[in-house]
């Protein structure tokens, strides 16, 4: 299966440390006549910031043409005058980090194609799996790529589709791929939104105030919008949205929910419900789940900020330990402090997070966050704390260990250099300089996320 092309990748440019999950991408989407749809959108996709720093893209149509507005960077970075003044009644967002496909402008989506009814513009978060055996073949056939990424080639496969009509041609190009795709589709009469057979990626559907309809990776844009949340896109299912109103119709039939569990733990904003579920209330119980898996003594507790907040509240409210700010976060660290030699990037640790003493000193410490990828990080962090004064360090992630790389949609390093696919949990407490670390189980995570019998989540990346 193909997987990130690691000789093309963008060496890491953003303020997050390349030590870290890097998030997939948000899409965003709106039919609504008579509203300031480019201003919507735009909205919508800042909601979404968290998920893509790389590049932004919006697009407008008003039925005879299509308007867009591209950038590199963060929303303010891509969008330098402001929210696009682009008229329209309806739109199409994304914002990316690139998963497949090198970080340049050329690859900025939504992308767009021609075909016998006109445009068709495509927003995609996910990642195919057999992308680069149908490139190829439709290379070898002589059509032109005029991008690196994976959705690309749905979108040829769409538009050079013989299928009598456009929703026709979606359903039979996408059950050629394989792999995770949440898709934002645009054309002159309608919006179009599709969720893969296993659902690895999120996508929901919303009312808006008006009237109109809004489709987003996370309930959290449609949010800033002022929609309602109605439900979310099934696995397998494409809806449609025109003047005469939602239809909606599967596609293809899901073999198996799959939803990706990091989604919980990591990617999605914690004021987001995704498939029913607070993430918020996920996170909570999971630091509960890790309290009562917890075996060691400690004075206090304290997240790593951002994502270990919630799980360190909930650590705080089973344990009955009290919760402490022992890190703060620097917010004004941004994309632009980027460092030539990798001992100067890892300093951007102690860029970011400075300790509080008070809280610290002569503490034994419950630290709590997300996950451990290669372990860098994670030991800077632990290295701060003890220099702050702290009498003992104890390590709790709210994530089992991660021994394989991901190939739906997140960026995770080949799989030896992932910490725990070469080290013993013992061996990586060890290199951390911690007194004790503790994972939580997997059964401990299936109950935080309500699904004790693992009937729908992805584990591939812990297994």
């Amino acid at each position: 299966m193909p997987v990130v092309d690691r000789k093309r990748a963008p060496a890491c440019r953003t303020f997050y440390s390349p030590h870290r999950w890097r998030e997939e991408c948000g899409v965003f989407g709106l039919w609504a006549p008579g509203e300031n749809v480019a201003d919507l959108c735009y909205l919508g996709l800042f909601a979404l910031q968290h998920r893509g720093q790389e590049s932004a893209g919006i697009a407008v149509t008003n039925g005879l043409h299509i308007d867009a507005v591209k950038g590199m960077g963060l929303m303010t970075e891509a969008f330098r005058q402001g929210r696009p003044a682009l008229n329209g009644h309806a739109a199409i967002g994304h914002v990316r980090y690139s998963t497949h496909g090198a970080s340049t402008h050329a690859n900025i989506q939504p992308l767009f194609a021609y075909g016998a009814e006109g445009f068709l513009g495509l927003a995609h978060n996910g990642n195919l799996t057999n992308s680069e055996p149908i490139r190829a073949a439709l290379a070898a056939e002589g059509h032109v790529f005029q991008t690196t990424t994976d959705s690309e080639v749905m979108l040829n496969l769409i538009v050079l589709s013989r299928a009598p009509d456009l929703e026709t041609r979606v359903a039979q190009s996408l059950r050629q791929v394989t792999g995770a795709f949440s898709l934002i589709m645009l054309t002159p009469d309608r919006l179009i939104g599709v969720r893969d057979p296993h659902g690895y990626r999120p996508l929901c559907l919303g009312r808006l105030p008006n009237g109109g309809w809004a489709l987003a990776s996370e309930s959290c844009a449609l949010d800033a919008v002022r929609a309602e949340m109605v439900r979310d896109v099934e696995p397998g299912e494409m809806v449609c949205v025109n003047g005469h109103g939602l239809r909606s119709t599967m596609f293809a039939q899901a073999p198996r929910r799959s939803s990706c569990v990091f989604e919980y733990i990591y990617f999605a904003r914690p004021d987001s419900v995704l498939d029913g579920l607070s993430v918020w209330r996920s996170r909570f119980s999971m630091g509960r789940q890790l309290a009562q898996e917890f075996r060691g003594e400690a004075d206090i507790v304290i997240p790593v900020p951002d994502t270990g907040i919630t799980a360190a509240l909930g650590f705080s409210d089973q344990s009955g330990l009290p919760y402490r700010e022992g890190l703060i976060k620097n917010r004004y660290v941004g994309r632009s402090f980027i460092m030539p030699q990798q001992n100067s990037r890892e300093a951007t640790v102690e860029m970011k997070l400075n300790p509080v003493r008070a809280n610290l000193q002569g503490r034994r410490v419950v630290l709590i966050d997300d996950s451990i990828v290669r372990g860098t990080t994670s030991a800077r962090i632990v290295s701060l704390v003890r220099r702050a004064g702290a009498e003992e360090v104890h390590m709790c992630i709210s994530s089992p260990p991660i021994t394989q790389p991901c190939h739906y949609g997140i960026d995770t390093s080949v799989r030896k250099e992932l910490i725990a696919a070469v080290k013993s949990v013992e061996e990586i407490r060890v290199a951390l300089g911690v007194d004790s670390l503790n994972y939580l189980s997997e059964a401990g995570l299936l109950a935080s996320v309500g699904d004790p019998g693992n009937r729908g989540q992805c584990l591939e990346c812990f297994s």
